[in-house]
């Protein structure tokens, strides 16, 4: 099954280096809160509501 790329991903803003995914100067505050949230996400595998760490919206299931 493919996993769905987040959004943040597909911003010009955003550069993909391995091991440290990190947004180009003067891209919006609300980009990095996303991608804060999904790094958290990824280190909390086993909470209710998550699958392999990412938070699950119940709308999508």
């Amino acid at each position: 099954m493919p996993r769905i790329r987040p959004e943040f991903t597909k911003s010009p803003y955003f550069v993909d280096e391995p091991g440290n995914w990190h947004f180009k100067p003067g891209a919006p505050k609300a980009l990095q809160e996303e991608l804060d949230t999904y790094i958290k996400d990824l280190e909390t595998i086993d909470e209710p509501g998550t699958i392999n760490g990412i938070r699950i919206d119940p709308l999508y299931l």
